[in-house]
């Protein structure tokens, strides 16, 4: 594999710093020596970004440091050909107290400081490149959904609460609340004298038109139906209220989820068509949902990680080491794309049922005294040097041939799944 040719950070000639906030942004540059050439404060406004344009026309090679790594302002600084380079925000943090130890702090202090810290540390900053339009979508469909799924979470669990006041049947006929019958069936009978007045047939017909009629439970739910409103709230106020909030939560959810569905579709379309989908799509575990948030989160650029430990440390499965002396601590990295790091803590437990050698692995980290995430980080880290591999080639996961290679290098992993471990 070649080397990953990167741009010569000597080339730059002037540094911004960018505050950016909601409203307006301050931008500071300074030249090669550290000398302010610009201090400007722009609306976020066309005509404030029109205003920079013509302010930084006549300052050729520049290099902007901003505080994020993503947005709108970071897209219009990629999109007037500016090398971005993202600051974590406690880097940041720090840069500023180098510049102001007493505390003292302003806007235009603020771009300073990081304008002066592209100048004399930028070198060892990774540059942040535009993503492709399809890989670019693709992530922020990614992360929309998690979010949608997010106040879906809190939905159910406001339903749950208010189903708990008056309506202990409910909770006690369905245990997944993440799931459509279980909302329609509370807009169907939304209260439990409701349900007892329905009687038997329409229980049924309710239970066979959602598909949830089964031998081994319709009996013991059309019994628990039957008894709905002896163990209910004794209150009509707290019924008459609490239903009204159930029914209104059970629609929202509804049409949460048919939204939901419209994200998966579009994922689904844009992940199908994506140059990399054989590559993540053969990820075992990772299924139709996380394997296309994988893909998005790693993007294409190859160069952006040169090594296996630089993606586990993008991905926060890489420990914090810290030294001081005789002591040492070992540390969970918070550091690190969340998005990514969320994906991939879900796939490895997904990938256990599919992968003998995984599950191995798990299960000998939890004989370990590892709990049941640390046992998992682990085993991200294990799979994240598999998917750097066949990211940085473009090929498909062959369990027969990292198989061949656990025996090769004499892992300690193979021997967890052999025959007389078994």
């Amino acid at each position: 594999m070649n080397e990953p040719t990167q741009e010569p950070f000597d080339g730059f000639k002037y540094f911004a710093g960018f505050d950016w906030a909601s409203d307006s942004h301050h931008v500071v540059i300074v030249d090669g020596s550290g000398n302010i050439v610009l201090s400007v404060c722009i609306d976020d406004a066309a005509p404030g970004w029109a205003r920079l344009r013509e302010k930084i026309q006549n300052l050729p090679g520049l290099a902007v440091a901003v505080e994020t790594n993503c947005g709108p302002a970071v897209e219009r600084l990629l999109e007037m050909g500016l090398a971005v380079y993202p600051l974590n925000p406690k880097v940041a943090e720090r840069y500023r107290d180098r510049k102001s130890p007493a505390g003292v702090k302003s806007d235009e202090r603020d771009a300073f400081s990081f304008a002066d810290a592209l100048r004399t540390d930028g070198h060892g900053w990774r540059r942040l490149r535009p993503q492709d339009p399809l890989t670019a979508e693709l992530r922020l469909l990614c992360r929309d959904e998690i979010g949608l799924i997010e106040q879906r979470t809190a939905l159910v669990n406001q339903l749950r609460a208010a189903l708990h006041e008056y309506y202990p049947a409910a909770l006690e006929a369905f245990e997944d609340w993440v799931s459509k019958p279980a909302w329609e069936f509370v807009i169907a009978f939304p209260t439990p004298q409701s349900l007892v007045i329905a009687g038997k047939r329409r229980w049924q017909r309710f239970l066979h038109t959602h598909k949830l009629y089964r031998p081994q439970t319709a009996d013991k739910r059309l019994e628990i139906f039957s008894r709905a409103s002896a163990f209910a709230s004794p209150s009509v106020a707290v019924t008459s209220a609490k239903s009204l909030l159930a029914v209104t939560l059970a629609k929202q959810l509804c049409l949460l989820e048919s939204q939901l569905n419209e994200y998966r579709a579009r994922i689904t379309k844009l992940f199908n068509d994506h140059p990399d989908k054989d590559c993540f799509g053969s990820l075992p575990g990772a299924g139709e949902k996380l394997a296309p948030r994988l893909l998005a989160e790693l993007g294409t650029d190859r160069q952006q990680f040169d090594s296996p430990d630089a993606l586990r440390c993008f991905a926060g499965t890489a420990p914090v080491l810290k030294e001081s002396g005789k002591k040492r601590f070992v540390h969970l990295r918070r550091a690190c794309n969340k998005h990514l790091r969320h994906a991939v803590h879900l796939w490895a437990d997904k990938s256990r049922p599919w992968c003998a050698w995984a599950d191995a692995y798990y299960q000998q980290k939890k004989s370990q005294g590892l709990t049941h995430a640390a046992a998992l980080r682990c085993l991200g880290q294990r799979w994240l040097k598999i998917l750097w591999k066949m990211w940085q080639t473009g090929s498909r996961y062959d369990e027969a041939l990292h198989t061949r290679n656990q025996i090769k290098h004499g892992s300690w992993v193979i021997q967890l799944t052999s025959p007389a471990n078994a």
